[in-house]
This record gives structure tokens, C-alpha cells and sequence, in this order.
């Protein structure tokens, strides 16, 4: 079985804007577009270590492995207060690494992927 990947990439907002660009010229010439690789991307290395702290990172690994049925089980999991597990989880749902699912009135957290991979541009 091959394992599912997150593309995690850091690109300057300049390199995004030329890409975005680029792209747009090539589709009003009628070119075909390359698809580019689905990913999360920083502007760089310190918004990447702000976004994925030690913290968040184990959530992942909690979230991937154990399958919580909603957040209070993986506050209890991580061993962790229930708002700061919030606060990351919703963090990591607003960049694209977690997806948040209901089930009734409870709200879980999932991740289908098993590896994140990083990508530098230099």
C-alpha cells in the first residue's frame, strides 16, 4: 500500500504571484496547464515553524492514529486543555491539514494522509 502525502511547501508570495500569472497567460493562449502539486504553502521558514509547532504536529500523529470521535477525546489523548486542542485543530483545519467532520451534534477531527512532505524552494 503506498502511503498518502501532504505536499508542505514554502514559496515567496512573489514566486506564487509569477506561478498564478504564468498560468493565467497560458489559459487565455488556449495552452494546456501543468497541474500543479496540491500542497500547503508559507512565505517562509519562521511562518512554517509558527504553523507547525512540536504541539500541533502530535495532534496529527494522535489524529492519524488513535481516530478520536471528537475533540474532547483528543484533548484527553494528547493530555492537553480542550481550548488550546480547539484552537490548534481549527488552526490545522484552516490550512488544510485537518478535516473536521459532524456526527450529531459532535464535531471530529480526521487526517488521510500518513506522511507530510517538505518542499523548499531555494
Amino acid at each position: 500500500m503506498r502511503a498518502k502525502k501532504v505536499r508542505i511547501g514554502i514559496r515567496s508570495v512573489d514566486d506564487m504571484l509569477d506561478n498564478f500569472v504564468a498560468t493565467g497567460e497560458a489559459i487565455e493562449r488556449g495552452d494546456s496547464v501543468k497541474e500543479q502539486p496540491h500542497g500547503v504553502y508559507f512565505t517562509n521558514l519562521d511562518a512554517f515553524r509558527k504553523a507547525l509547532t512540536q504541539k500541533r504536529l502530535e495532534l496529527l500523529h494522535i489524529i492519524r492514529i488513535e481516530k478520536p470521535e471528537s475533540l474532547h477525546q483528543l484533548a484527553r489523548l494528547a493530555h492537553r486543555d480542550i481550548k488550546n486542542v480547539s484552537i490548534d485543530v481549527k488552526y490545522l483545519a484552516q490550512i488544510g491539514l485537518v478535516d473536521l467532520k459532524e456526527r450529531g451534534k459532535s464535531i471530529y477531527p480526521t487526517v488521510d494522509y500518513e506522511k507530510i512532505e517538505l518542499d523548499i524552494a531555494v
